[in-house]
């Protein structure tokens, strides 16, 4: 067991380092190129797209062998990322988004891939624990990756940061290759019905269900408070807009310590009321940030870094526990574009709502979350019983 948590926790730092890398540099070289902040902002489109088909790419890991699969999708980003040492001029920016785009493809593959595995090569007791620590791992390498990206891109250019992340996946692949799993999921067939009897399974059990809405509350409001955050900075505070570093930073830290605890508190009190703690803390965050006082702000940062991974490797844990194993891969995809695609529509909300005033996307931010809250906790009292799965384990869905 501690052999295979090393390793996913292992593989986990490579692959975040390399995506965050490539994120900001790929960003930048394009605007280096262009000059078009627009196309550089595509790039971002490129990469996050794929989620939204999360429930059909969900359904070809169940279809396809998962180990081999989450080794070939390494892979092959390691092997488009060479691609972009043709980059020579604006003529080839068009190859810089096709590297993002099969970022954005191998990586749904990768998260649903991992969500089915780990069941694979981890006691059931161990997941929310070894989630946990992987979640720490990706929020600590946010706090360097932008510098490692920043630094070498302002050395050497784009072409050396893509070699440097062209070795990181390969090396996650070979670590992929490495585990040990101690029974290998049955495959599901019938591919007229994949996509529905996902959703099925997510939406019509309630100890998965319950979670992962309150995740895609939590994550839908980040989204939405995004422009507030600028707003608060640069108009609540009137300090430069530099100091959302700071913020960021703190964020991060908060991250890392939430992430090396949530998997105690699945184990003990059990994914929904980790879910609830997570999303009441980053309506509080929200609530903080509306004081005009910096360290108000700046702990208000921390909060959130503590109470969105909390509700996230939540629900990710009890995708994973509580999904038929045949079914795993196709859940899991659903569930991350339930949580994530909702960005794509709050963002832009919230960048309206802003004209408002920064305080009042932050209010209805916390608002939304603590109605969610309320909402669960009363499923959760009245003890309503959660409707099973009509494709047991092990049947062709």
């Amino acid at each position: 067991m501690r052999r295979n948590a090393i390793l996913f926790v292992a593989v986990s730092l490579l692959s975040g380092l390399g995506s965050t890398t490539m994120a900001l540099v790929v960003g930048i070289w394009i605007l280096d190129l262009t000059g078009s902040p627009g196309l550089a902002a595509l790039a971002g489109l490129c990469t996050y797209a794929p989620i939204l088909a999360g429930p059909w790419l969900g359904a070809l890991v169940d279809r396809l062998p998962r180990h081999p699969l989450a080794i070939g999708a390494h892979l092959s980003v390691a092997a488009a990322l060479p691609s972009l040492l043709a980059v020579r001029g604006p003529g080839q920016v068009w190859l810089l988004f096709c590297v993002a785009t099969v970022y954005g493809i191998a990586y749904v593959l990768i998260d649903a891939g991992e969500s089915a595995l780990l069941p694979a090569a981890l006691p059931a007791t161990y997941l929310g624990r070894v989630n946990g620590w992987r979640s720490s791992a990706q929020e600590g390498v946010k706090l360097v990756a932008p510098l490692v990206g920043a630094g070498l891109y302002t050395w050497q250019g784009g072409h050396l940061v893509a070699l440097f992340a062209a070795v990181l996946p390969a090396i996650a692949a070979a670590g992929y290759a490495a585990l040990r799993l101690t029974r290998t999921p049955t495959p599901a067939a019938s591919p007229d019905r994949r996509v529905r009897v996902g959703l099925t399974v997510l939406f019509g059990t309630a100890s998965i269900r319950r979670p992962v809405v309150l995740a895609a509350v939590a994550i839908g409001m980040a989204g939405f408070t995004t422009a507030a955050g600028y707003a608060v900075v640069t108009d609540t505070l009137a300090l430069p807009a530099t100091f959302l570093g700071v913020l960021l930073s703190a964020q991060g830290v908060g991250s890392v310590a939430g992430g090396l605890v949530v998997g105690r508190l699945i184990t003990r009190f059990e994914s929904t009321a980790v879910a609830l703690a997570g999303a009441g803390l980053f309506a509080v965050s929200c609530l903080g940030r509306c004081l005009p006082w910096w360290p108000a702000v700046v702990a208000s940062a921390v909060v959130t870094g503590l109470g969105l991974p909390w509700a996230l490797v939540a629900a990710v844990t009890a995708v994973q526990t509580h999904s038929p194993d045949a079914l795993l891969g196709r859940v899991a995809a659903t569930a991350n574009t339930v949580m994530f695609g909702s960005i794509a529509a709050t963002t832009p909300l919230g960048s309206a709502a802003v004209l408002l005033g920064a305080r009042p996307p932050l209010v209805l931010a916390a608002a939304a979350c603590l109605a969610a809250c309320a909402l669960t906790w009363r499923g959760q009292r009245t003890r309503t019983p959660s409707c099973p799965s009509p494709v047991p384990a092990g049947r062709p869905g």
